[in-house]
């Protein structure tokens, strides 16, 4: 066992290296050179028990010779083991390098501290000499130690923790002698600080250099992807086994988990940018900026090495000069990657309409894999970019030709729309779903767009959805039209001739199925708007109503129709009861009499309906012909007082789609 010694670190004890693993000459042949003199040393415990060296003395008489503690007899002197001195060379060969430098210094202080004129000391230049020639063996081998301080199998924790007491001891020394004003020793100042840290960044360089253990799988990869995933391998294992061993060898405050992850990153960077300065290929650029961007940072994340290693001092490991010019050059191929795949997807597209293919049905409903395959790939790519350009905003740049390629969309279905093939239906059907799927993934996941971008590919899909929808429902209207020309009549007036139209509304609707259930909701609820358009449109150019009883009946026919074709879209799923509303407050208005109890009724309609003109309501009022032109300008009068009282809804629209001269 080792003395406890008060000339380590701060806080650190000597201890001795129990194992019998020795620095063999052959390895360190600077150990063969050194005389094995007996030296000023350490006492240690070595000889067997059975040695008595020295005698117990006699006891007085009457008292016994053994003592005991907690009733068990204590060791006596006799068989106490001796304890023997260490010398130098002794502890050179134990590895107990600390205890060797400090022999190595009190020799020191003996020689230069006792004769301090460099006369006296000429006397003494053998002595000097064989203390140079020792503090070289010595610095040899904590060399080599350190050296070796990565794969400690080889030299051992405790040997390390000495030697790294021993860099300490000289530092100290140092320091000492530049407080003293006689003559200091040749090698002083020695300088053991900066020969740890120079030793340690030479370490570093060679194992990044020469790494021990190559990535197993290198299919497919260029010699430069397999040097960076062999030097960050490396990296990862070194860092690891520097905070879970090496750190336990040094003082808490030398700060060598953040020195060692230091080096590993200075040596990183400089190796990355020696392979920057060749024109690198888009694999390769690839893999070294997910290196950058994300596998190194992922590294100094993990547990181990969290609150060991100061991350934010390390920085990034190349600069944003370097960086660019490759990320630039990767988002690049990724905009020409994406660009080249939606043409493909299209014109696949394209092709089976052509050819006269209907889109496939899934659950009775026509569906395109188009929005589907390019969601995905374009959720792939930009997900896949922000980890290798390590910034969603740069990631984002992929997308900024994505108006563009929509409106490659917009034209393909303008082309189905104008050729009306047998299949042009079904495809504008599926096409639905594919409007849908965009806009949720523009609405729902904004993170993958540039904002200008997602906004612009919103307004081409809000075309494509209205050209499908007047596409589809054109047909409906001319079917219709023969019962729509008998609203307002007198005949509608007197005769239940609305019945017809609700039956053949029901008939149409069942032959608009096939989009999706959420798009054909969304169609039904446009064709029930359309029909409400319509049916107003006609009740205002209709028959005049000239008495109280007429504008009676005319009351309760349009609320009796507003009720029924409520009814009827609702079963066909369309929940839009303000629609109703509308013709149910245009019912109020031809029934009132009372001039205030009107106006009441239009504010109503103005406040909700910002589309609603004077136009409107002076054809309405026209219906009722007992009104006076006075009376109806009264009435046009309170849709200026609405104007600034619109309720929430009043972003809906209806009246601008109502003509009217």
């Amino acid at each position: 066992m080792c003395s406890k010694l008060c000339c380590c670190f701060p806080g650190r004890s000597c201890k001795a290296e129990d194992s019998s693993e020795h620095f063999s000459d052959r390895r360190y042949p600077i150990l063969s050179r050194i005389t094995m003199t007996e030296t000023d040393g350490f006492r240690l415990n070595i000889f067997p028990q059975r040695f008595k060296l020295w005698r117990t003395p006699r006891a007085p008489p009457g008292v016994n010779n053994t003592s005991t503690t907690d009733g068990h007899p204590s060791p006596t002197e006799e068989e106490r083991p001796p304890t023997v001195i260490l010398t130098f060379e002794q502890n050179l060969e134990a590895k107990r390098l600390c205890e060797a430098g400090q022999q190595l210094l009190e020799r020191e202080e003996r020689l230069f501290g006792e004769i301090k004129e460099s006369e006296a000391l000429k006397h003494h230049e053998e002595e000097v000499s064989k203390l140079a020639a020792e503090r070289r063996a010595l610095e040899g081998l904590v060399l080599q130690t350190l050296i070796l301080s990565l794969g400690l199998e080889e030299v051992g924790s405790e040997a390390l923790t000495s030697a790294v007491k021993a860099v300490q001891q000289e530092e100290d020394q140092d320091q000492q002698w530049t407080r003293r004003d006689w003559t200091a020793p040749a090698w002083r100042p020695c300088g053991w600080k900066m020969l740890h840290d120079s030793t340690l960044r030479s370490l570093v360089e060679e194992r990044m250099d020469n790494p021990s253990t190559p990535p197993a799988d290198q299919t497919g990869q260029s010699s430069i992807q397999v040097d960076i995933r062999t030097m960050g391998g490396q990296l990862k294992e070194d860092l690891l086994h520097v905070v879970n061993v090496v750190k336990s060898c040094y003082p808490p405050e030398s700060g060598i988990c953040d020195f060692y992850a230091g080096l590993y990153h200075r040596t990183f960077s400089a190796r990355l940018r020696k392979i920057t300065d060749f024109g690198l290929g888009d694999k390769d650029c690839t893999c070294l900026l997910l290196w950058v961007n994300k596998h190194y940072p992922q590294i100094l994340q993990k547990p181990e090495l969290v609150g060991e290693i100061d991350v934010e001092a390390l920085g990034k490991l190349l600069p944003e000069e370097l960086l660019k010019p490759l990320e630039d050059q990767y988002l690049s191929k990724q905009q020409e990657d994406l660009t080249t795949y939606i043409h493909r997807v299209l014109e696949k597209a394209k092709q089976k309409w052509n050819e006269g293919e209907e889109p496939t049905r899934e659950d009775g409903c026509f569906v395109s894999p188009v929005s589907y395959d390019i969601i995905q790939f374009i959720n792939g790519m930009v997900t896949s970019a922000e980890k290798v350009v390590g910034d969603l905003q740069k990631a984002q740049e992929i997308t900024c030709q994505l108006k563009d390629l929509m409106q490659r969309f917009k034209i393909f279905q303008n082309d189905v729309i104008k050729q009306n093939k047998l299949n042009s239906r079904p495809a504008v059907k599926a096409n639905l779903g594919c409007i849908e799927q965009f806009r949720d993934v523009l609405n729902k996941k904004r993170h993958l767009f540039i904002e200008d971008v997602r906004k612009n590919c919103l307004h081409v899909l809000t075309d494509m959805k209205q050209s499908a929808h007047a596409y589809l429902l054109k047909p409906v209207h001319e079917v219709l039209k023969p019962e729509y020309r008998k609203l307002g009549t007198s005949d509608w007036l007197n005769n239940n001739l609305f019945e017809k139209l609700l039956a053949g509304i029901e008939k149409e609707l069942q032959d608009l199925q096939g989009s999706m259930e959420s798009c054909h909701q969304e169609l039904v609820v446009q064709l029930h708007k359309e029909v409400t358009a319509e049916y107003v449109k006609r009740l205002l150019k209709g028959v005049k109503l000239r008495t109280r009883e007429q504008q009676l009946k005319a009351y309760v026919t349009v609320r009796d129709n507003a009720e029924n074709l409520y009814h009827l879209f609702l079963k066909m799923g369309s929940e839009e009861v303000w629609l109703k509303d509308i013709l149910t407050k245009i019912a109020e208005v031809l029934k009132l009499q009372d001039v205030p109890a009107i106006q009441m009724q239009v504010a109503s309609l103005g406040s909700k309906y910002p589309d609603l003109s004077e136009k409107h309501v002076s054809a309405l009022l026209k219906l009722k012909t007992n009104l006076s032109k006075a009376n109806r300008n009264t009435i046009k009068d309170i849709l200026s007082d609405t104007r600034g009282q619109r309720s929430e809804a009043a972003e809906r629209s209806f009246f601008s789609d109502v003509q009217v001269k």
